[in-house]
């Protein structure tokens, strides 16, 4: 049986991989579709850019999203006279793992797009459909595969992210403490005997996800 904080680790690790994708989810959609609908120059850097936090190392994204969001940082103050502040909370967790979860989605998403028939979405604007309505009717539907793996794809990146959480949001219980945390915390203070529980709920969490991923990627093959 899991401890109370292990289940609250867990509890939290959930919500934040949910908010996480409610939050990457429509940019990743809209710029992966911008970036496969266009032959602009800049492509290649904007694509780059976008897909950076995937090879950065995540203390060094975590790093900086603490000089972005931290007290001295140019979103910090404002957010903190708002009374939304970030570092060191719950929005921490939501906030890191979305940047890192986000080049996965994004790059699904733009994969999807760039498989589609160019031409069907052009047949619907030579038929009176607006670009909005040849999306959301045309090519949003036939790409639904992949950003459905996009979607799950992110939340397992999220309920995952260890990095820049840490550094953002520290390790707080019950605030901050997400399942990855959780298990460097029991590394820390009881050894690698003490930490196999949470070891194998990651481990099931991440199989469920990729395996829900194929799935749903075959059914809408079919």
């Amino acid at each position: 049986m899991l401890t109370v904080g292990e289940w609250e680790a867990l509890r939290l690790s959930a919500l934040v991989g949910l908010g996480a994708t409610l939050v990457v989810m429509p940019p990743a959609i809209a710029l992966g579709w911008l970036i496969a609908s266009t032959s602009s120059r800049w492509k290649t850097i904007v694509d780059t850019a976008l897909l950076l936090p995937l090879v950065l190392p995540p203390v060094v994204t975590g790093y900086g999203l603490l000089l972005l969001f931290g007290r001295r940082g140019p979103l910090g103050p404002a957010l903190d006279a708002l009374g939304l502040p970030v570092v060191f909370t719950w929005r921490a967790c939501v906030i890191a793992s979305a940047v890192m979860a986000f080049p996965l989605a994004y790059r699904a998403c733009r994969l999807a797009f760039e498989e589609l028939d160019r031409r069907l979405p052009a047949v619907a604007r030579t038929l009176g459909a607006s670009r909005t309505d040849a999306f959301f009717t045309i090519t949003l539907p036939l790409a639904r595969g992949g950003v459905l793996s996009a979607m799950v794809l992110a939340f397992a990146r999220s309920v995952g992210e260890f990095g820049a959480t840490i550094v953002l949001a520290g390790n707080i219980e019950g605030e901050t403490r997400t399942l990855p945390v959780a298990v460097f915390q029991e590394m820390q203070s009881r050894g690698v005997e003490g930490v196999w529980r949470l070891a194998v709920l990651c481990v099931l969490l991440a199989t469920g996800a990729l395996i829900a991923s194929e799935l749903l990627a075959r059914r809408v093959r079919r």
